[in-house]
């Protein structure tokens, strides 16, 4: 589904900075509209959950077309950025941002940077670091009783 409309509010320009990952209510947002688009809208919105929680399908078929067959990465892309334009979402949407929003969610929630590396399977440290210096808010009551 293409938005039909080529312009954009400037309130809206100023907002599509380039960014790696989804805040949590960017996906929520999402899901929301999973839900309400098409006739697989509750797998879709699984698939976003599945892919926030820790990453989209690339091996493994976990979920299956609507045909019986295994969806691709390709149509898992697809189906990402369908949602997202649906969702009216100011900048284009595709699945590793859902990665990418796991990552800063765990990390504003305080968890260890170490299992943080571990769960998301980085080798090195300091692709993981990236989560806890992008987070601005994380810090911010360190030192109140």
């Amino acid at each position: 589904m293409k938005s039909t409309s080529k312009t954009r509010t400037p309130s809206i320009v100023n907002l599509t900075v380039k960014r790696r990952y989804l805040t949590e209510r960017e996906v929520e947002r999402l899901m929301d509209c999973a839900r309400k688009y098409g006739r697989y809208g509750h797998r879709d919105a699984t698939m976003i959950l599945v892919a926030y929680r820790h990453d989209y399908p690339r091996e493994a078929y976990v979920f299956v077309s609507e045909r019986g067959g295994p969806i691709s990465p390709i149509g898992f892309h697809r189906l990402i950025q369908r949602v997202g334009e649906a969702a009216n979402m100011p900048f284009p949407i595709h699945p590793h941002m859902l990665r990418h929003a796991c990552g800063f969610k765990l990390a504003n929630d305080g968890h260890d940077t170490r299992a943080l590396q571990h769960y998301l399977g980085h080798k090195n440290i300091q692709h993981t670091v990236r989560y806890t210096e992008m987070a601005p808010d994380r810090f911010k009551d360190f030192w109140r009783n």
